[in-house]
């Protein structure tokens, strides 16, 4: 199994946060941050069943990037698509293609699950590296937070990890990645108001792609060369 935490975010009833917990004991699943939840009792515990040593060591903040600390992949889930590549941050992947990238991870990925009612905020979701979309019936698209969990959850827990595969470039490695990115976008003078969308897909793409420090490394050579062409046509404005 991979390294990942739970994340659920704003809460409103407390027996979804119980079911959460069954859900991630059923898949062996263990550490759970709750961000800015109602409050728990009994009917969380009753929810919970075998997984109430979990919701005893769930960590509950007030803010998610407290919940983000020392992750290494932020997924986001969404019950909301787009049928095109307008709208960047609702492009997604399913539970399934990603249970399959978990493989690639050696390090901890925060999932994240939203509010009953309204989901995960756009800003939120634009923190995420991943996003990932359950398919379901087009009359009633929208699971409940705890079903949608325990899809998300069975699926990589099927997904198994006996395969070896490349080491991942590292978070440092892929932001260094994104700024060399950025800058390129202010070097060729990409239009103002298409950079922030941009910006974002690339973050996605790297997310899905889970570049390996070889292919990190042919890239950031490629970055390397165009920052020079630059230089030598522009002056010293970029790399």
């Amino acid at each position: 199994m991979p390294d990942i935490r739970i994340v659920f975010v704003g809460a409103k009833f407390e027996g979804n946060i119980g079911a959460v917990c069954r859900s991630m004991a059923n898949f062996d699943f263990g550490e759970l941050y709750l961000v800015d939840p109602c409050p728990i009792g009994d009917d969380a515990y009753r929810r919970a069943k075998g997984g109430s040593d979990i919701l005893d060591a769930s960590r509950k903040v007030g803010t998610l990037e407290e919940a983000l600390e020392g992750c290494f992949l932020v997924v986001g889930t969404s019950g909301i698509v787009t049928e095109g590549d307008k709208n960047y941050t609702r492009i997604p992947t399913t539970a399934r293609e990603f249970a399959e990238s978990t493989k690639k991870y050696p390090e901890k990925i925060a999932i994240l699950f939203g509010r009953e009612d309204t989901g995960l905020f756009q800003e939120e979701l634009e923190k995420c590296d991943v996003l990932i979309h359950i398919p379901s019936s087009r009359t009633c698209p929208v699971l409940n937070v705890s079903h949608a969990a325990n899809v998300v959850m069975y699926e990589i827990f099927q997904a198994g990890h006996g395969t070896e595969h490349p080491v991942p470039a590292d978070p440092g490695e892929r932001e260094l990645m994104q700024r060399f990115f950025d800058d390129l976008l202010e070097a060729i003078e990409y239009p103002e108001h298409r950079k922030e969308g941009t910006r974002v897909m690339f973050r996605r793409l790297m997310g899905r792609a889970v570049p390996s420090k070889y292919e990190y490394n042919t890239v950031m050579g490629v970055f390397g060369d165009a920052a020079r062409i630059i230089r030598r046509l522009h002056g010293p404005k970029w790399g």
